[in-house]
This record gives C-alpha cells, structure tokens and sequence, in this order.
C-alpha cells in the first residue's frame, strides 16, 4: 500500500512543482497543461497560493513557454509504455519483489536528481522524467507475481485493492507538496518524495522476501497455510516460456485487456478534463476546493478496498448509467459534481474485477497479462485528452460535453458487457505448460529417441 502511494508521488510531483518552477506567461499557468497530461493534475490549481511567490524567490525560474511545460509533463510516459510487458514478464521469471523494489529504489534517486537536472539543462530534465517513466512502467505489473506466491486466492481481491492506494497517494501529495512550495520552494518537493522514496525502498528489501519459502521470520504455520491454499495454481519453478498462441486465443485475457483499456480511458477522460468542465460550463472556481477536490481519490480507494469484498461487475457498469445523467443534469453544478464524485467513487471497485482477474486465471502469467493490458490502456490518457479537444476546440458549449458524457457512458457500459460475456475466474488449462525439453536429454548416446519421449522444439 505505501509503495503505490510512493509510486504516484514520485510520477505527479512534477505536476504540482511545475507551476513554481516556470516564469508567470499572462495568466496561463502549467496547471492547465498539466491538467490534460497526468490524471491527479486537477489538484494542482487547489494547492499553490499567493505564498509560493514568495518562497520561489528562493529557485531560479525557468523561461518555459506552454509547449515546453507540456512536452516535459508529457514525456514520462515514454519510458512507461516501454516497460509494462517486459517488468511483468521479468518479474515473472526473477520475482516480484525485486522488479518492484528496483523500480521505486531507481525511481527515488532519480527524484532527487530532478532539481539538479533542471538547473542544467532542459533536455537533461526530459531525459531523466523518461528514465523515471522507464523504471515505474514496471513497477505495477511486477506486484501480480508477488500476489501469485504470497497471497491466498480468497483474499486477492483485498490484496490488489491496495494498487488503488496510488489514488490515496496522489491525494495526500498534493495538498503536502503545496505546503513545501509555500515554505521551502519547489526543489523540496523531489528531494522530501525522493527521500521518503529510498527509505521505503530499504524498508521493502529488508522486510519483504520473494515467497514464504525464502522468509528467515516467517511461522511453519503460517507457511503451510499459504503454500496449502494456493496449491498448484502457481509453480513453484517459473515457467520458462510465455504460451503466447494460448494466451492470446483466450477470451478471458481479451476480456481483461478491453476492459482494461476502455476503463482507463473513460477514467483518464474523467479525471483530465474535469477542471476545464467546472470552469467552461459550471463557472466553478476550483481554486477555492481543494480538499474537495481530493475527496474523489480518497472515494475510489476506500471503495476499493470495500468492493474487493462483493463487487466484480459494478465498476464500470455504474460510471456508465452516471455518464447518461451528467447528459441530462450536467448543467447543474450540484449535480454535475456529485455525478463525477460518484462515478470516481464506484470506479474503484475495479480491482473487485477485472484489475486482479489475471491472478485468478493464470497466477504464473499475470504480470504478463496486466503489463500488455496496461501498455496498451497508456494510450487512453492520450485518446480522451485528443478526443475533447477535437470536440470543444471552437465550440465550447454544453451540447459538446454532452457529445463526451454519450461516449464515456458507451465505453463504460461496453466494457463491463465486454467483461461479463467474456470474463472468467477459472483457472486456465495453459497456465502450467509443459516445460520444453532438448533434443540431447531426449535421446540417447546413439541419437535413438528414448521410449515414450516427445520432442518438442
């Protein structure tokens, strides 16, 4: 739980930094570029006030116009896309444990380094958010391996409901990362994250161990009851190749890839544009809100962590049917902000379904599974920022969002159909392949095949 929280305040520091670290251009700020790159950007307008002025006497300000702001918020998820499927795969084969504790440890330094980077040169900045991007892409699908070994079957749902706890993170960031600006500039937000980062990378290496077998303080009891409740579902020796031809002839992974990607996708739509709503149609003042506007974190991961006990079809079903009212009440601004509070709120409820499914289908494949649904959900936070823009560029009007609420309401509902037509929580007959033998432990001296041996190549 700690590390997803660390995750997301390692990703989003930038986002709230940036707004000190530039020059003042009129009266546009890096909010509003932020707001269409990263997903908790919407809180950075609530935290920063007239006191950060002040205190950024402090740094040196940069002259970046709007298009540097954008390009440097946007080119961390570069390195992310690059490693989703192969930090899956290789936490697979090596472990969990240390793909994840790699990935925020490298992840944490590069975070102290980011005001030094600034100070040099612009590029330089560009090229460590990559290699940030790099290191936390792998990150996220590296904790399905270790669910796999450590937890029981029964108790997954709760287990991967903690993946939600990077939405507390960003909560909890932003309104301590805004004090920061205020009484010590924007550099102290990477070195306190950055800092907070490598304590709790020595922390995980110290306490964490790859399976109960490995653990020096683990009872007999309590390893007994582990390994007896997983049972065979999950190898003791990894599998040494992917059953790619299986896997991707299965339903069930189509199902949590499509899911997966249109979730994302109506989520970041969401999210991203939901300050430009306020302020184009509701005339909202976010400014004044931010607690408020914490609130829907904090609301998805404690429906989360709820949902995991009863929830497999209700996340993205109930987002839906809200996107068909906010096309009817959106004018309301009552309305419209509890319509977005609740669909947030009942969007957490997808680690309920489809988000830990892959441990429940193919528990010695599901780093796999989630790093190639996750790398292709990325582009989701592209699509819906392109799709808005196509649609209110010259013609801002209600009528335009409400074309926008029509279709997130059609990718929500899709991707739950999606999911209960194709969804399963059977365990796939492909997930314990039959290892691959050589041709040299199959025959003998001779070179004769030895009887009743196969050879596969």
């Amino acid at each position: 739980m700690l590390g997803f929280m660390l995750n997301y305040a390692l990703r989003v520091n930038l986002t709230i930094a940036i707004v000190a670290m530039v020059k003042p251009i009129e009266n546009t700020t890096a909010t509003t570029i932020a707001a269409i790159v990263d997903s908790s950007s919407n809180l950075t307008t609530t935290l920063i006030d007239n006191d950060v002025d002040d205190a950024a006497e402090l740094d040196e300000r940069f002259p970046w116009d709007s298009y540097q702001q954008n390009f440097v918020l946007g080119c961390f998820f570069w390195g992310y896309i690059l490693t989703e499927l192969p930090g899956g795969r290789l936490a697979e084969l090596i472990g969990g444990r240390r793909v994840f504790g790699h990935s925020m440890l490298w992840a944490s330094l590069l975070t102290l380094l980011t005001p030094l980077a600034a100070h040099l040169n612009y590029v330089v900045l560009i090229i460590v958010r990559v290699v940030l991007g790099f290191m936390l892409g792998a990150s996220w699908p590296a904790i399905h391996p270790v669910a796999a070994v450590w937890i029981p079957p029964m108790e997954r749902s709760k287990f991967m409901s903690n993946m939600m706890a990077s939405s507390l993170g960003a909560a909890i960031t932003m309104p301590v990362c805004g004090y920061l600006i205020s009484v010590a500039g924007w550099s102290s937000v990477f070195y306190a994250t950055g800092a907070v980062g490598l304590l709790w990378s020595a922390c995980w290496f110290t306490f964490v161990y790859e399976t109960p077998a490995t653990h020096p303080r683990i009872t007999a009891e309590e390893r007994r009851e582990i390994e007896e409740a997983i049972g065979t579902s999950t190898s003791k020796k990894r599998p040494s190749y992917v059953p790619w031809m299986d896997m991707l002839c299965s339903p069930a992974v189509w199902a949590i890839i499509i899911t997966h990607g249109l979730s994302v996708f109506g989520f970041f739509t969401v999210i991203n544009q939901l300050p430009t709503y306020m302020h184009q149609i509701l005339h909202f003042n976010i400014k004044e809100n931010g607690l408020f506007s914490s609130l829907p974190y904090l609301g998805k991961y404690i429906m989360a962590f709820s949902s995991s006990c009863f929830a497999d079809y209700l996340p993205l079903l109930t987002p839906g049917f809200l996107m068909v009212a906010q096309v009817f009440l959106g004018r309301e601004a009552g309305w419209s902000v509890t319509i977005f509070t609740l669909a947030l709120f009942t969007h957490g409820a997808v680690t309920a379904g489809y988000l830990g499914n892959g441990l429940d289908i193919a528990p010695n494949f599901s780093g796999t599974i989630f790093g190639l649904a996750n790398t292709l959900s990325s582009f989701g936070g592209f699509l819906s920022t392109w799709m808005v823009g196509a649609l209110t560029y010259e013609d801002k009007s209600y009528h335009q969002w409400q074309i926008v609420f029509w279709i997130l309401s059609v990718t929500y509902i899709s991707g739950a159909l999606v999911y209960i037509c194709l969804g399963s929580g059977e365990l796939q007959p492909w997930n314990n392949p039959p290892e691959r033998k050589k041709v040299s432990d199959v025959h003998n001296e001779e070179g004769v095949p030895l009887k009743n041996e196969k050879v596969t190549n």
